[in-house]
C-alpha cells in the first residue's frame, strides 16, 4: 500500500464481534485497537487518535452518539472517520448517527465485502476505480 499506516479503532461491547472486526480487517494495512466501552475509546481517542473507528450504537457505560458527540467536542476527534455499527435498520436512527458525526452506517450483521464498501465510503480506504469496475 505505501506510505503511513492508517488506524482503526474497533469500540464494541460484544468480544466476538470484536474478534470479527478484526479478522476481517486484517488483510488490510491497518494498526487497529480494539476496546469494549466508550470510556475506553474516548481515552484511546485522546491519546492516539484513529483514523477510523468502527463504533457500536451500545456500549454498557454510554451509547453510540453520546460517545460521538464526546469525540467531536476536541478537534483531533472532529478528524476521526466514523463508522456506526448498528442491528437498528431504521433510517431515522441511522439519519440521527450522521447527523451527530458518523461518517456513514453499517448494519449488523455485516460480511467483508459491505464492510470494505463502507470503509471507501468514509475515505479508511482508496475509493474505487470506477473506471476499471465498469467492465
Amino acid at each position: 500500500m505505501g506510505g503511513i499506516m492508517k488506524s482503526g479503532l474497533i469500540v464494541d461491547p460484544c468480544p466476538s464481534m470484536r474478534v470479527a472486526c478484526q479478522t476481517l480487517l486484517a488483510h488490510y494495512d491497518f494498526d487497529v485497537r480494539a476496546v469494549d466501552n466508550g470510556a475506553e475509546a474516548i481515552r484511546q481517542c485522546r491519546i492516539n487518535p484513529p483514523d477510523f473507528i468502527l463504533l457500536s450504537s451500545v456500549m454498557p457505560d454510554m451509547g453510540g452518539l453520546e460517545f460521538l458527540c464526546n469525540l467531536r467536542q476536541s478537534e483531533r476527534g472532529r478528524r476521526a472517520a466514523v463508522l456506526f455499527c448498528s442491528a437498528n435498520r431504521s433510517a431515522a436512527a441511522m439519519g440521527l448517527a450522521i447527523y451527530k458525526g458518523a461518517g456513514e452506517c453499517l448494519i449488523k450483521p455485516f460480511d467483508a465485502d459491505l464492510l470494505d464498501f463502507k470503509l471507501r465510503q468514509i475515505g479508511a480506504l482508496p475509493p474505487f476505480d470506477a473506471l476499471n469496475m465498469a467492465a
